[in-house]
């Protein structure tokens, strides 16, 4: 992938374009405009999380270098986890984006202040209250990673976020499980980009947190009506992944009609409404 490759890529008044960076970075174009979400473009993890017991090492090199990036518009982060709120890829986002906005939740503010983005440029972000774009709007959306965290004013410190494109209606999900109440706040969406890699005693004992399983993704697509169900955060790291297979055949097994798409790390995808 390279930046012409993006902002050469023409689109119509009702389509948008997803390009994926790996794990569950997102880039989206629409209207000329570009929303990055949770972009993780750098080997944070592998350099300062590994363990005795886990090794974190990159399955593949990033698509392009945050540096290239010096258009980006919006920059959502669901979490503060290295990997969704990376310290290099942010700091250096900031750097060539001065007039960049980025969107967190409340809680972790401060989080991205300490990585050198300007207090001006940083919006606290809080469930259900909508945020205003220049031709998009965004809904944060509750997020349970495994379960929901509030602080101490009840602002959740993992979000979601629901973007409206016009018509065209997209959910990422950050790091979530389901939990009562989702379902009913991403009824007829049109796309749901969501973690399939699970969760397990083991994996939580080594301090990796999980996510909704496969079957529990399928499901609540299902559930929702949604048109397009896209799989995330299952093929960067082999510690905490899933064979993209057997996401395919939960797939088949349950819903074998519903739309879906698996991307490789630099793939841009048109949406068409």
């Amino acid at each position: 992938m390279t930046k012409n490759f993006i902002l050469d890529t023409e689109l119509t008044e009702h389509q948008s374009a997803l390009f994926y960076l790996g794990q569950e970075g997102m880039l989206i174009k629409y209207h000329n405009k570009y929303i990055l979400i949770d972009p993780y473009l750098s080997d944070y993890v592998d350099q300062h999380c590994c363990t005795e017991t886990v090794q974190w090492i990159r399955r593949y090199p990033t698509p392009i270098d945050a540096k290239e990036l010096d258009f980006i518009d919006y920059v959502l982060c669901t979490h503060e986890h290295y990997d969704h709120s990376d310290p290099y890829t942010l700091h250096t986002l900031a750097q060539v984006n001065p007039h960049a906005v980025f969107i967190a939740p409340e809680p972790i503010k401060a989080v991205l202040l300490s990585y050198g983005i300007a207090s001006k440029q940083i919006i606290g972000a809080i469930a259900d209250t909508e945020i205003e774009l220049d031709g998009c709007k965004i809904i944060p959306v509750p997020a349970a990673h495994e379960e929901l965290h509030q602080d101490e004013n009840g602002h959740y410190r993992e979000l979601g976020y629901k973007i409206l494109l016009g018509s065209l209606s997209l959910y990422h999900a950050g790091d979530c499980c389901i939990y009562n109440g989702l379902t009913e706040r991403l009824m007829h969406t049109d796309v749901l980009m969501v973690p399939v890699n699970g969760r397990s005693y083991y994996k939580l004992r080594d301090d990796i947190i999980g996510n909704m399983t496969a079957e529990e993704a399928v499901l609540l697509a299902k559930e929702t009506h949604a048109s397009m169900l896209i799989p995330m955060h299952y093929d960067l790291y082999d510690v905490n992944g899933i064979n993209p297979a057997s996401f395919v055949d939960t797939l088949f097994a349950i819903n074998p009609t519903q739309r879906f798409h698996m991307f490789t790390p630099g793939e841009r995808y048109i949406l068409s409404r």
